[in-house]
């Protein structure tokens, strides 16, 4: 399949090897790791943050692995969840980054198509999580009120 806005292929990449349960080396145990993300996510930690870390720091090779849930659902049943999905937040932020310089710079055709581009993808996700429940039903993007949004 292409890609969504370029006349290339996909990508490829690696894939994770097929585990289904933690290696023996892993240092930390289930309870272990669920308190570790709790305390990571009080300090303000993404969920991709939260997963670089706990591999690079405490040598956990994947935090599912290692619990049995993801992180997103580990901060949901300690009710530390954000309120918008991680994607649709690091978009927005893009976004106002891209607004922020189209203000400064008017002419910039490119980056005015940037702009174009992340908020249809947003427009996108945010059809799909409302789908799934995770936005409310009355959930819309618009570019006025994406600070808003962020904060």
């Amino acid at each position: 399949m292409a890609r969504i806005h370029a006349h290339r292929r996909g990508k490829s990449g690696s894939t994770k090897p097929m585990r289904t349960k933690p290696p023996t080396w892993s240092p930390l145990t289930a309870k272990d790791v669920e308190t570790q993300v709790v305390t990571l996510a009080r300090e303000g930690k993404s969920t991709a943050a939260i997963g670089a870390y706990m591999r690079d720091q405490f040598g956990v090779p994947g935090v599912k692995l290692s619990t049995g849930k993801r992180v997103q659902e580990i901060l949901t049943e300690h009710n530390l969840a954000p309120r918008l999905p991680e994607e649709i937040s690091n978009l927005l932020k893009r976004v106002v980054n891209l607004q922020d310089h189209l203000a400064r710079t008017k002419n910039d055709l490119h980056n005015q198509r940037a702009l174009t581009l992340v908020e249809s993808k947003i427009r996108r996700l945010a059809k799909y999580y409302i789908r799934e429940g995770k936005l409310p039903a009355e959930w819309k993007y618009s570019g006025e009120t994406v600070k808003l949004l962020l904060q």
